[in-house]
Parts: structure tokens; C-alpha cells; sequence
């Protein structure tokens, strides 16, 4: 088979849209690369998101804040919808402080030099009279979705947010029959492309095409793998793993624990005995329940 000769042309460009025409291609190739390119934009592009949030004044996501209109669960919400263009790697700090009626928008989000919010009209809260919002967020880069539930925290009042890292929002792909001189057995490949703004249709496509020729890379010129062997620390093993509510604790109880971050005996037990009896609806009477529920798996509660 002959070296592929073919034209890349951006019909359409808008802020977040492009359409692209990839011509022409022998044939069964439109689908090949259509659909891993399809494949590669949706889940591996890296992009910034807000992976936690700390407001002053709420210990957890069922609270409301005085003055708001919003109750917490809508604007942690809306908070998930701020996109960012981010290029580093580690993860940044970022704050709220409003202490003005109106409107809070995701331009009041005062973020490191390096960082840029990308809808900075996007309405994230409406205040009224007296009332304030202040917050400590985390923004992080990653690839594809990524739920709370893989940012466990011991810390009161910090929430994990699911974060959506992708700038690609959509893409499309179909293939259509073309022609070369009087040979007619060619495909020709529309692929459309939408994304959050923070990044072009066009460096999408590239960075998503960079991405495959990296994994066919491997298989032409394979670099060797060294496995690194690590010593892995068992803990309490599977019944750390165990929810709060499968232990035998009061429903109270439990849920009181696991609204404020504590929802697994592994991250029960290396809590301190201060910090949970400031926990609403928990109090020293609690902390005895907590200990001897522990101690019927065998488990030591010191609360140091």
C-alpha cells in the first residue's frame, strides 16, 4: 500500500466549533480514523476542572448559606460548569470572596496568573442584602470524568466535586464516497467538533492525532516496561473497606458520618475524637457508640 496522501480542510471555524473535511482516504479508512479520532477527542484530551471546594460556614453539600438565593447543592452545581485554561499540571488554589448583593459570577473566581477562566459571565450565585460568600476551591487537570468519590477527604467542611475534565464537549463523525480523477472508491471524512471553549477545534484534532501515533509508536518502536515493585500496606484490609452503616452504628450515626467525610472504617479509624464531636449531631455519647462498634471487628478506635 502506497504512503497515505490526503487534505485536511477546516470548512467551519467558530469559537467552539469546527468542521473538518479529511479527503480523500482509500477506502474503509474514513471509519478507521473517524471513529478512533471520535474516541481519542471524547475521553483523552486533558482539560481543568474544580475537584473540591471549601465554603465558610458549611460543613457539607445538604446546607444552606444565609443570604443566598441558591441553596448549596445548586451552586456547587453551577460551580462544576466553570471551564478553565489551565496549562500546568499540578493542581492550583483558587477563592471567593463576595460580600455584595447581586450576582456571583465565575469571573469573581480569583485564580492563580496562570489560569484563565473561560465563561467568566457564567452566573454561579445571587446574594442579597448582608450576605457574603466566601470559598477555598482546588482546581485539577485531568482526562475524561472523574467522580467525587475517588477524592476522599478527612478534612470537615471540604467538598469533593465530580469534575469533568474534557474540552471536547461533542464530536461527530460520517463518512461519505468520493472521487479521484475517474476512480470513484474513496472515502472522504466529515468529522465536526464542539468543545468548552478553552481549547480550539483544530488543536483538539492535533492533540487527539498526537495521542494515536504515540500508542502505534509503542507498537513499532516498543519502549520496555519496567514494572516497579512496591510495598503495599494492607491497613485493615477488606473491613476497612466497610461502610459506616455496616457496622452496626446508629442510622444517626452513620449518616452524620458520612455526610462529614467519614464513610469508610479506614477513614474512621485515623480521625481525631476532637474533630468528630464537632460534627453536627454527633457528641461524646456518640464517640462511646463509634468505639465499641469498632471494637466488635477487633478495632482499636484512639481518636489521637
Amino acid at each position: 500500500m502506497n504512503e497515505p496522501l490526503f487534505e485536511v480542510k477546516q470548512e467551519t471555524k467558530e469559537k467552539d466549533y469546527g468542521k473538518f473535511v479529511i479527503t480523500p482516504l482509500e477506502r474503509g479508512y474514513g471509519d478507521t480514523l473517524g471513529n478512533s479520532l471520535r474516541r481519542v477527542l471524547l475521553t483523552s484530551l486533558s482539560g481543568a476542572a474544580i475537584t473540591s471546594v471549601k465554603i465558610s460556614g458549611v460543613k457539607h453539600n445538604f446546607s444552606t448559606l444565609k443570604g443566598m438565593k441558591e441553596d448549596v447543592v445548586d451552586f456547587l452545581l453551577n460551580l462544576k460548569k466553570v471551564k478553565f485554561s489551565y496549562d500546568g499540571t499540578k493542581p492550583v488554589k483558587a477563592s471567593i470572596s463576595v460580600k455584595k448583593s447581586g450576582e456571583v459570577k465565575a469571573k469573581d473566581i480569583k485564580v492563580p496568573a496562570n489560569v484563565k477562566v473561560a465563561n467568566p459571565e457564567f452566573v454561579l450565585a445571587t446574594l442579597g442584602k448582608g450576605a457574603k460568600l466566601e470559598a477555598d476551591i482546588e482546581i485539577q487537570v485531568g482526562c475524561g470524568y472523574s467522580p467525587a468519590t475517588e477524592r476522599k477527604t478527612e478534612t470537615i467542611g471540604v467538598i469533593p466535586l465530580d469534575a469533568s475534565f474534557s474540552p471536547v464537549t461533542r464530536a461527530n463523525y460520517k463518512v461519505e464516497e468520493t472521487r479521484v480523477g475517474r476512480l470513484t472508491n474513496f472515502d472522504k471524512l466529515i468529522l465536526e467538533i464542539w468543545t468548552d471553549g478553552t481549547v480550539s477545534s483544530k488543536d483538539s484534532l492535533v492533540q487527539a492525532s498526537k495521542i494515536i501515533v504515540s500508542y502505534f509508536n509503542q507498537i513499532i518502536s516498543p519502549k520496555k516496561v519496567v514494572v516497579e515493585e512496591k510495598m503495599v500496606e494492607d491497613g485493615l484490609g477488606p473491613v476497612g473497606k466497610l461502610s459506616v452503616e455496616e457496622i452496626g452504628l446508629p442510622t444517626r450515626v452513620a449518616n452524620a458520618l458520612a455526610r462529614a467525610g467519614y464513610e469508610t472504617v479506614d477513614l474512621l479509624v485515623k480521625a481525631k475524637k476532637d474533630d468528630l464531636v464537632k460534627v453536627r449531631n454527633l457528641g461524646e455519647k456518640s464517640i462511646k457508640i463509634i468505639s465499641a462498634a469498632l471494637a466488635e471487628k477487633d478495632i482499636e478506635f484512639k481518636g489521637e
